[in-house]
C-alpha cells in the first residue's frame, strides 16, 4: 500500500487551475495542427474528434483529481534522474501522436487518400474509449505514474500491483498504444496508422528498456515479475 498525500486547499486550486489551462491550450494546439493542415474547417470528423478529446480528458482528469491528484504535479516536467535513453524516446513519442494527427488531417480532411466508412471510424471511437479509460484506470491507482523513466527515489518509489498493474506490468503503454491506432481510426484515416504503428514499436522498447530497469533498480520489481508475468496483454507478452 502507499499514502497519497494531498496537496493544501491553496496549492489543490492552484494545480486544478493549471490542469484546466493545459487541457484548454492542449485543445487549441490540437486544433490549429488538424484544422491547418486540412486547409479548411468544415470537417466534421475533425471537429468530432477534437470535442470526443476534450471531453475524455476532461472525465480522466476529474476522476484522476478525485483519487490521485498528486499527478497533476508531478506529471508537468521530466523529473531528476530521468535515464538518458529515455530522453531520446519521449520526444519521440511525442512526434508520433502530433504525426498521427497530422496525417490524419492530410489524408481524411484535405486530400482524401483513402476515404473510410462511418463503421471505420466508430470503430476508432472504440479504441480511443477503451484506451482512455485503462489510461485512467492505470493512473489513478499509480502515484508514480510519470511521463519518463526514473526511479524515483525522491517519492519513495515502490511496485505498484492493483487496478490494472494486478494483470500487466505497463498497461499503460498498451493504452498508449491503443490511443495511437483509435485516433487514426477515429479521423478517418488508415494512412494514419502508419505513425501509429511506429508508435507502438517505439512503446515495445520503452517497455523493454523500463522493465529492464525496474529488476535492477526497484526493489521487489523481480518478485513483482515472477507473479505478474505479462508486459501488455496476459499470457501474449
Amino acid at each position: 500500500m502507499t499514502t497519497t498525500v494531498s496537496p493544501a486547499p491553496g496549492h489543490a486550486t492552484d494545480e486544478l487551475a493549471r490542469a484546466i489551462e493545459s487541457l484548454l491550450i492542449t485543445l487549441v494546439i490540437f486544433g490549429i495542427v488538424l484544422f491547418a493542415t486540412a486547409g479548411t474547417l468544415a470537417w466534421p470528423r475533425g471537429w468530432s474528434f477534437l470535442v470526443a478529446f476534450g471531453i475524455a480528458t476532461g472525465m480522466a482528469s476529474v476522476y484522476i483529481w478525485r483519487v490521485n491528484r498528486e499527478l497533476f504535479a508531478v506529471r508537468r516536467g521530466i523529473g531528476k534522474g530521468t535515464k538518458h535513453w529515455d530522453l531520446v524516446i519521449v520526444p519521440i513519442v511525442l512526434l508520433t501522436f502530433t504525426a498521427i494527427l497530422v496525417i490524419g488531417a492530410l489524408d481524411a480532411g484535405r486530400y482524401q487518400w483513402a476515404p473510410q466508412p462511418s463503421w471505420v471510424v466508430a470503430l476508432g471511437y472504440v479504441l480511443f474509449a477503451a484506451a482512455f479509460v485503462l489510461e485512467t484506470w492505470a493512473q489513478g491507482v499509480n502515484r508514480h505514474f510519470e511521463p519518463s523513466v526514473r526511479i524515483q527515489t525522491d517519492r519513495d518509489h515502490r511496485v505498484i500491483d492493483t487496478g490494472p498493474y494486478a494483470y500487466v506490468r505497463h498497461p499503460g503503454y498498451l493504452a498508449a498504444a491503443v490511443l495511437g491506432a483509435g485516433m487514426a481510426l477515429a479521423l478517418g484515416s488508415l494512412w494514419a496508422l502508419v505513425p501509429a504503428g511506429v508508435l507502438a514499436i517505439v512503446l515495445v522498447v520503452r517497455t523493454v528498456l523500463e522493465d529492464a530497469t525496474l529488476r535492477r533498480e526497484l526493489p521487489g520489481y523481480s518478485d513483482y515479475a515472477r507473479r505478474v508475468r505479462s508486459r501488455w496483454i496476459p499470457h501474449v507478452w
